[in-house]
């Protein structure tokens, strides 16, 4: 199946004489759940391996996904205790709990139970359905109950995420019964990318950028494409914003950042337990963690579509709560200038 994207830049005028002879798209060349090929171009000479580098790195690390966190097993306090009846010891069940692949279908977090008894294996298939996730691996094998008696009740706790985040030891040691699980929050399996030159014309040499993607299928290799595109566009379209002006001396959210640890600056906006409308606007501006909030000028936050000043308190009092606003820091909106601008809630 092909399928053909044209990309219209929207260009300063003078922008424009640039590409006049140039006309990108971006074709789908295979579209699979979990494999897609795709060619964008022609572009100019050199820009293929630059934008296939970028999407490459984005794709690697900043797609949103969702996996499981901890379990709580019925009877079992920690991973070296001994499950009667059940075949598989309590790390070999964490291990194939981890490779369980969720589709969310809404942008919170949740959990699935397990129950089953009786003899006989139990896949990902077992797990009961939920309108918020969808298992997208059933027939991956979890364990095998050896007697009639046998029975195997588990809570997954299923989050949202970026990359990949290692169990907690401090959680498992501070609440007896949690058990910690890897989490692979990417969708991405592979990424790999070519450069193809094409026929020279009148715009000089050109080139096309093939690029090949794999994922678990809890995502579109376009749609993880078009998100990868949307945190360059993001990035970048605050570099071409910026000014000679110091931040410093305009905007405090540089103190904030500095004093927010790697896990605090990684926490996704679904972990705080947001309205529905400040979540969805922050989505649609693409800030999806604490970090890329506190990295965006008060005054930019306010600029969002609906994202007004009750939205911005509760997000302020959010931070308070989970302790990133450090002690005496002052992080309103009611000290921004041109406050008649602001958008109203």
């Amino acid at each position: 199946m092909i399928m053909d994207y044209s990309i219209v830049p929207e260009l300063e005028p003078e922008s424009d004489l640039l590409l006049d002879n140039i006309n990108s798209k971006l074709i789908t060349e295979l579209s699979e759940p979990n494999y897609g090929k795709f060619i964008f171009g022609p572009v100019s000479n050199g820009n293929a391996i630059t934008i296939g580098n970028s999407l490459r790195r984005v794709l690697y690390s900043s797609i949103l996904g969702t996996a499981i966190t901890w379990v709580k097993i019925d009877g079992i306090l920690h991973e070296y205790t001994t499950m009667k009846n059940i075949k598989e010891s309590v790390e070999e069940l964490l291990l194939n709990f981890k490779s369980i692949r969720i589709k969310s279908k809404s942008d919170r977090s949740g959990k699935l139970r397990l129950e089953v008894e009786g003899e006989g294996k139990v896949s990902a298939a077992d797990i009961m359905a939920s309108s918020d996730f969808e298992i997208v691996n059933p027939d991956l094998h979890l364990a095998t109950l050896d007697s009639k008696n046998a029975k195997l009740s588990v809570e997954f706790n299923i989050e949202r995420g970026i990359g990949y985040k290692v169990k907690n030891i401090e959680e498992k040691e501070s609440t007896i019964g949690i058990l910690p699980v890897d989490a692979i929050f990417s969708p991405i399996r592979k990424v790999n990318y070519q450069v193809v030159k094409t026929t020279p014309s009148e715009a000089g040499e050109l080139e096309n950028l093939i690029l090949e993607i794999w994922t678990d299928s809890t995502k579109t290799p376009l749609n993880c494409v078009r998100e990868a595109a949307g945190v360059l566009l993001t990035q970048f379209m605050t570099i071409s914003k910026a000014s000679e002006e110091n931040q410093d001396d305009n905007d405090t959210n540089s103190e904030l950042w500095r004093q927010l640890s790697p896990e605090q600056y990684n926490t996704t906006i679904e972990q705080l337990d947001l309205s529905s409308r400040t979540l969805n606007c922050l989505k649609r501006a693409s800030l999806d963690t604490v970090g890329q909030i506190v990295e965006t000028k008060r005054s930019e936050l306010l600029k969002i579509r609906n994202f007004g000043v009750k939205s911005f308190n509760e997000l302020n009092e959010k931070f308070r709560e989970m302790g990133f606003l450090p002690e005496g820091f002052t992080w309103s909106a009611s000290d921004i200038e041109n406050t008649e601008d602001i958008n109203e809630d």
